[in-house]
């Protein structure tokens, strides 16, 4: 299993930090997360709508009837793309490390009532990005539960 994300706290506002390593250079990587098509098969709710420069567009529908947009407030080919969904803030930053890069992927929100289910979706989300990379076929594991737990557990929350 990947290694797990951190919760932060910060005048009032919570982040959660991911960080996965890719055998791949930066540039690579972030054709596939800034790729429309690729970042609605790993980002929830993506339509596969992107407009790719700042102040873009990203479309996003809840499935539930509800669509909205994100706005990039960050782009930096090929080491930065951040949006602001709503009320968060996504921040992707990709730093070259040996012969490959390391993501450090940080999504900060208000309410820290969700963090534990948020932590364990975005973890989730990262695996099936990972494959995408990878080039691998797209297997969305049914770890939700064991997630939760864990994250319970390393955030010090009872859910």
């Amino acid at each position: 299993m990947n290694e797990i994300g951190a919760l932060h706290e910060s005048n009032g506002s919570y982040a959660l930090r991911f960080e996965r390593f890719f055998s791949h250079n930066p540039e690579d990587v972030f054709l596939v997360i800034t790729n429309p098509n690729s970042f609605s098969q790993w980002y929830p709710f993506a339509k596969g709508e992107m407009d790719l420069r700042l102040g873009g567009k990203i479309a996003f529908d809840d499935g539930e009837g509800t669509t909205y947009e994100g706005i990039i407030t960050e782009l930096e080919k090929p080491y930065l793309f951040g949006f602001r969904e709503v009320d968060d803030l996504i921040n992707i930053s990709l730093q070259e490390e040996g012969k490959g890069c390391r993501m450090i992927f940080t999504h900060t929100f208000k309410d820290d009532s969700w963090a534990v289910n948020t932590a364990a979706g975005w973890h989730r989300c990262l695996d099936v990005l990972v494959q995408i990379v990878n080039g691998e076929p797209i297997k969305w594991d049914d770890n939700s539960i064991k997630l939760r737990k864990i994250y319970s557990e390393a955030f010090n929350m009872g859910n």
